[in-house]
């Protein structure tokens, strides 16, 4: 099922351009992330619209704004040495509470903002 959700968030064809992903950053350049037992948990979004929608239902987000994911924003968003992982989930559209979505290692991210929609099923089958 999850192959199917991802298949049908991707862009149709693989291209050249980078994917538009956006993620929640504060002024100071602080990510928003959930805290969980496993790490923390990045909510990142298809538009930068979904972004404001979700930020609007959750007032944690507040101080937030949608940043665009470029490859400085990967860089910075790779755990340090020591640090718990950081996973990120590609939030569902429509979905402003973020319990639905499909869970992204930073390696398969990097490919869906490359484009690269062949390796990232692959890497979720």
């Amino acid at each position: 099922m999850k192959e199917l959700e991802i298949a049908t968030r991707l862009p149709a064809k693989p291209s050249i351009m980078m994917s538009a992903i956006y993620a929640m950053q504060r002024a100071n350049g602080d990510w928003f992330a959930l805290e969980q037992r496993e790490g923390f948990r990045v909510p990142v979004f298809s538009s930068h619209s979904e972004a404001m929608q979700t930020r609007a239902f959750n007032v944690e987000m507040l101080v937030f704004k949608p940043a665009l994911i470029d490859e400085r924003a990967l860089k910075d968003l790779v755990p340090a040495a020591g640090q718990r992982a950081t996973h990120f989930w590609l939030v569902n559209d429509s979905c402003v509470n973020m319990k639905q979505g499909v869970a992204l290692q930073h390696s398969q991210l990097a490919g869906l903002i490359h484009g690269e929609r062949d390796k990232l099923l692959e890497a979720q089958a």
